[in-house]
């Protein structure tokens, strides 16, 4: 199995009940377990996880994504403390640590704060028992909540990090045809652009247009990109070691 560092990027419809928005603890659960037995087998492993607005919005009683920035980033300031408070005490069981990075769009558009970036990165990543975890700085910032996002914030990482690997765990298996079966391999993703539904969970803001806008980023900068099924994260040792799980774009 590979070293080189690997991406996944956790959506927010993985992280939450759609019923009300809130954490799924469960589902938290088999993320980290599969994700820390990646850590213990050698692999680097960065995530960008979405999930603080959709976890926020419950302690402020709505019943799905507020239309207003103030009332997201409300959402994003609650809800952040709540997502790194279960991924430290789930982590803490495998004695792995996590470091919290919020980051703008600004964050990555000059060499010098992109510099910065990557330079703390690459020392949490020196160290074994640390995984960072990456997010959007939500609560203070305007451009940056737009849809989907954190698809594009983890393919530009993947990018900086010069990734071999960025992984996208939605809530779909993968991308589908219009008979519900999952496109294995795509080899050219301007074949697949017909297959794109825009539809998305009310506790979030991404979809699948937004990850294959992604896709094309993180291909463009030589990463290969696996778009996989959150729910069951059992999955990741495979696409790892390469094998055929969702749905994968190779470089």
């Amino acid at each position: 199995m590979s070293k080189g560092i690997v991406v996944i990027k956790v959506g927010t419809g993985v992280l939450t009940r759609d019923i009300d928005g809130t954490l799924d603890e469960a589902s938290l659960v088999r993320l980290v377990t599969a994700i820390s037995e990646l850590i213990t087998s050698g692999v680097r492993v960065l995530i960008v996880s979405s999930g603080a607005v959709g976890a926020g919005v419950s302690a402020l009683r709505l019943d799905g994504y507020p239309d207003d920035t103030a009332s997201r980033q409300a959402c994003a300031a609650v809800g952040q403390t709540r997502l790194m408070h279960a991924y430290e005490n789930l982590f803490q069981k495998f004695r792995l640590n996590v470091a919290q990075l919020l980051l703008t769009a600004e964050d990555l558009d000059s060499e010098q704060r992109t510099g910065r970036v990557m330079n703390t990165l690459h020392k949490l990543l020196e160290k074994e028992n640390i995984i960072p975890i990456i997010n959007e700085n939500d609560s203070v910032s305007v451009d940056e909540l737009r849809v989907g996002d954190n698809d594009v914030l983890s393919a530009k990482v993947a990018s900086l990090m010069e990734a071999r690997l960025l992984i996208l765990l939605s809530t779909v298996s993968g991308l589908q045809r219009e008979d519900g079966s999952v496109i294995s391999v795509v080899s050219n993703i301007d074949d697949v652009t017909g297959h794109v539904r825009e539809d998305h969970g009310k506790f979030s803001i991404g979809g699948m247009a937004s990850k294959l806008k992604a896709v094309r980023m993180a291909l463009g900068a030589g990463v290969e990109t696996v778009i996989a099924d959150g729910g069951d994260p059992s999955v990741l040792a495979n696409i790892v070691a390469g094998g055929a799980s969702g749905t994968r774009f190779p470089v």
